[in-house]
């Protein structure tokens, strides 16, 4: 389902200077498939998912998704496959203030060219357990609701594969647990795939398949990611 290799990524140092960052020989997955990639911040675990999604362009190497590579598209065919194809469920949770939970969940529907789903919407926030918060503004909500908001609206265009960074970095240790396994079951019932990353040992101990993503990555671990990574 998700076939990357020999992928290459650097950055420009304001020196001009180019800094290796990304170097991952092979990588798959099946589809259905829920992965774990463990690593130490800063390692370039969020620049991976960028390259996945279409965010950010590699240098070179090749990302396949269902057969299709997705290095070869204009910058617009990118987010338009982005859109269909990929959720993405962001560290910082990226809801817009103004908008309810419900709002929030249909937006993510305006970016394909799917028809905005109504009913869609509110049964994902129903399986999120968030029946009876649909009209709460995102600061009407904990941080633990803000973030199943974030995960219905990531699955709101039927992905084939949800990219998750670091989803349990702004919840307290208490219902970080429950965070990931209502990711997990969510996931299995709409037999959407997983890719997630983490720096933590307790997310990672939750998913069968869990890689080190020093161990994928042909780049010194010593390198240091974009302020972005960090």
């Amino acid at each position: 389902m998700l076939e990357i290799t020999d992928l290459k990524k650097s950055f420009a140092e304001p020196s001009g200077a180019r800094v290796d960052i990304l170097h991952i020989p092979s990588f798959r997955m099946t589809a259905g498939e829920q992965v774990v990639l463990r690593g130490e911040s800063g390692c370039g675990k969020t620049t991976l998912l960028h390259t996945i999604s279409g965010l950010v362009r590699i240098d070179s190497g090749s990302i396949q998704l269902d057969g299709v590579e997705l290095t070869r598209f204009s910058e617009s065919a990118r987010d338009r496959i982005r859109a269909a194809k990929l959720g993405y469920v962001f560290q910082t949770f990226n809801l817009l203030p103004a908008f309810t939970a419900f709002e929030n969940v249909k937006l993510g529907m305006t970016f394909s060219r799917k028809s905005v789903d109504t009913a869609r919407a509110v049964e994902l926030l129903e399986k999120v357990g968030l029946k009876d918060r649909l009209h709460y503004l995102p600061k009407q909500l904990s941080v633990g609701q803000q973030q199943r908001v974030a995960v219905a609206r990531a699955l709101a265009n039927k992905p084939r594969l949800l990219l998750a960074d670091e989803p349990t970095a702004n919840v307290d240790p208490a219902n970080q647990s429950r965070i990931i396994q209502l990711i997990r079951d969510v996931c299995t019932d709409e037999a959407v795939a997983i890719l997630l990353v983490t720096h933590s040992d307790d997310v990672a101990k939750q998913f069968a398949r869990v890689e080190r993503f020093e161990a994928l990555n042909l780049v010194s671990k010593q390198t240091t990611a974009p302020e972005s990574e960090l």
